[in-house]
């Protein structure tokens, strides 16, 4: 079925700012998987429904999607962003049963579609590039012309069958996880400038033909020669070379890698008058996913005033809901436990829509009967997760490694906290003072003590505030491990504190941290660590002699080599996280 020409909806216009918002939260009520996929919608969830099973979840998730739009709506969003096109759009390629799961989706969704334009919001769906299915993988192959036909058919007519959609946003540099296991799977085909170059110019016809927005992402993993489009400015440059369509928009994460702190602005907004938007995280996936009060909005004022002299930045794109793998599960504009992540997604917009200054944004927050407090305590929470989370003599250099900058935050990953004996060595190369560090990390502490003071003040949920002293006490303690020289006693104080909070949060909570403690000794002598970061870490963007040659050449051969002959000698959560650690030696 196709609404074709019969069918009129009014689209935004290509001038119009973006103030997109993820709307994925509906989707997982009632999703009892323990550890969650926070990249994308649950498919797996649906896959096994019939036709009456998936007819009953739908009605919720509607109510819960009208809920969601009513309230980003009403503090100024002017569109939603919701997975994807693969499960929507028809193309004979497909497995006759990939086509008739297709035709279920795509009843539903005509539905879903209605409530969020009842809300006044635009819709634009999500699109890696190329996403298979068995079949389709075997008929298009590695053949980059197919593939391109493929992907211009099946816009083509994803736009005429969906003339409600605004557009789509492209994601070139990361494929699904390692964990999506179902017939639906996306796949790295672009890998080099030139091919995206040639990619953009095959589909921007069908965007100006219907008239909708193409919103290419620059996100990447580190894989392939496309690998650094993210933060290397030659790289976007030969990508965008020679486009010139109303249409495109390119999306830029804020930073030159992941939702982090401790990252300067990304210089490739100011490469080309290309219109952009800046991708920000209020849900922050790698600071405890609004379990605890994680503040952003001094770090996004700072970030607004900077892009004020960028080219041609149109507006935001918030994910309050969208990233990481883990337990957590609080759902921003749902339930009243998403508070933190909905004042952080409120303040964001007001900093990047309006202009305003932090104190300024929050105080059109509804309902605040003490702003000073609030002021105080939202300060506070920022300052302990830059102070405490993160390390900040290692947080605030800046490093690079192959085609990626490593990530500013280190000991702690999405919802685990790492004590090992090889990040005590580690950590020794980049600390000079570690009693500063312990210091530091306790005055933090004294921090979130005055934060439980100003949540009951506030009438804002105190509990979360304790859990975030716990977890953090944790952090703190395990400076003392990195820093002094090793004893009995430091090892026996963590394992203590790590059975007092398992028994606090026992196993199986979605919102308890995972503990790893590991006190073997790591035999790579310290001078390899030092010969590592000397050599094949880098303090600047650009390449060197030996990056070109030994890093990205020769040290690929040798991880590929060694992972075949001792594939245990690789974490096993950089080996089945996400896409595995294998994307950056790509």
């Amino acid at each position: 079925m196709s609404y074709g020409d019969n069918f009129c909806v009014d689209l935004p216009s290509l001038n119009s700012s973006l103030y997109l918002i993820d709307a994925i939260g509906p989707f997982f009520p009632g999703y009892e998987r323990f550890r969650i996929n926070w990249s994308k919608l649950p498919w797996i969830r649906f896959e096994s429904m019939n036709k009456e099973e998936l007819a009953e979840v739908f009605t919720q998730i509607r109510k819960d999607m009208a809920r969601f739009c009513k309230s980003v709506a009403e503090i100024g969003y002017n569109g939603v962003t919701l997975d994807d096109v693969p499960h929507l759009a028809d193309h004979e390629f497909y497995e006759e049963s990939v086509r008739a799961r297709i035709r279920l989706y795509r009843e539903e969704f005509r539905k879903l579609f209605e409530v969020i334009r009842e809300s006044g919001l635009n819709i634009y769906l999500t699109m890696d590039i190329l996403t298979f299915t068995p079949a389709l993988e075997r008929r298009l192959g590695n053949n980059e012309r197919k593939q391109k036909k493929f992907l211009t058919e099946l816009l083509d007519g994803f736009f005429v069958d969906f003339p409600e959609v605004a557009g789509v946003v492209f994601r070139i540099g990361e494929s699904d996880g390692l964990d999506v296991k179902e017939e639906f799977r996306s796949k790295l085909v672009l890998k080099k400038p030139a091919m995206v170059n040639r990619f953009l110019k095959a589909i921007l016809p069908v965007f100006e033909k219907h008239g909708r927005r193409c919103i290419f992402r620059t996100w990447t993993v580190g894989a392939h020669e496309v690998g650094d489009l993210i933060w290397h400015h030659a790289t976007l440059e030969k990508t965008v070379d020679g486009i010139d369509s109303p249409n495109l928009v390119l999306s830029m994460k804020y930073g030159e890698s992941d939702f982090f702190r401790y990252l300067s602005l990304n210089r490739n907004f100011f490469v080309t008058e290309i219109p952009k938007i800046v991708e920000l995280q209020t849900r922050r996936e790698y600071e405890g996913c609004g379990e605890y009060p994680c503040f952003v909005g001094n770090d996004y004022e700072q970030l607004a005033i900077e892009l004020r002299e960028a080219p041609n930045v149109i507006g935001i794109s918030v994910w309050c809901q969208t990233g990481g793998w883990t337990p957590f599960r609080r759902l921003a504009f749902l339930e009243d436990a998403g508070i933190w992540t909905e004042i952080n997604t409120f303040v964001t917009l007001r900093l990047f829509k309006h202009g305003e200054l932090v104190e300024e944004a929050i105080s059109h927050l509804p309902n605040v009967e003490k702003p000073a407090s609030l002021i105080e305590l939202l300060r506070l929470s920022e300052e302990v997760v830059i102070e405490l989370l993160y390390l900040p003599d290692f947080a605030r250099r800046r490093l690079y490694f192959r085609r990626v900058r490593i990530p500013s935050l280190i000991g702690v990953y999405w919802h685990n906290i790492f004590v090992s004996h090889s990040l005590k060595k580690m950590l020794s190369h980049f600390v000079e003072d570690g009693e500063a560090s312990i210091r530091s990390g306790y005055a933090a502490m004294a921090k979130i003590r005055r934060m439980r003071t100003l949540a009951l003040e506030c009438h804002l949920p105190e509990e979360d505030v304790e859990y975030m002293e716990y977890t953090f006490g944790i952090i703190a303690l395990a400076r003392e491990y990195f820093f002094r020289p090793f004893d009995k006693d430091i090892r026996k104080r963590l394992e203590k504190a790590k059975k007092k909070y398992k028994k606090r949060y026992p196993k199986g909570s979605r919102f308890r941290y995972t503990v790893k403690l590991d006190f073997k000794p790591f035999k790579l002598s310290r001078r390899y660590f030092r010969w590592f970061f000397n050599y094949l870490v880098r303090h600047t963007p650009g390449y060197r002699y030996i990056d070109r040659i030994i890093g990205m050449r020769l040290l690929s051969i040798a991880y590929f080599v060694l992972k075949r002959s001792r594939p245990k000698m690789v974490p096993k959560i950089a080996r089945k996280s996400a896409m595995g650690i294998d994307a950056v030696f790509k």
